[in-house]
């Protein structure tokens, strides 16, 4: 059994990431975690976008969400970016190391990841 200190710094560290999940903001990530999308890794890449997020700084301005099937379930693990403004895009197959890759260049850097995209 933890201690009381460290269980309240494990709850601390969780609802950071939480906090982001539920936030609004300019830009709404959406990572599909339908059976599917647990199933092809999903988990990890949701956790490298929330965690990217916070690394960068861009909890003001990025919120991470999870939703159900997407309909591509061949295309698993699934992430939509939507930003104000601009049309949505998606990555396919992706990986905690691509979503890292994403949060660095697309979210911090404003641009599109294409060979990560549906049509690439």
């Amino acid at each position: 059994m933890k201690s009381l200190a460290e269980l309240a710094a494990i709850r601390e560290k969780m609802q950071s990431k939480v906090v982001i999940r539920e936030g609004e903001a300019a830009i709404r990530v959406v990572v599909g975690m339908a059976t599917c999308g647990i199933a092809a890794g999903a988990r990890p890449v949701l956790n490298a976008l929330v965690e990217g997020v916070n690394a960068q700084g861009l909890t003001d301005k990025v919120t991470v969400t999870q939703t159900g099937c997407v309909g591509l379930c061949q295309y698993e693990p699934i992430v939509e970016v939507y930003e104000n403004g601009k049309d949505k895009v998606t990555y396919v197959k992706l990986d905690a190391e691509k979503a890292a890759q994403i949060v660095e260049k697309h979210l911090k850097g404003g641009q599109v990841v294409t060979e990560y995209t549906i049509g690439a």
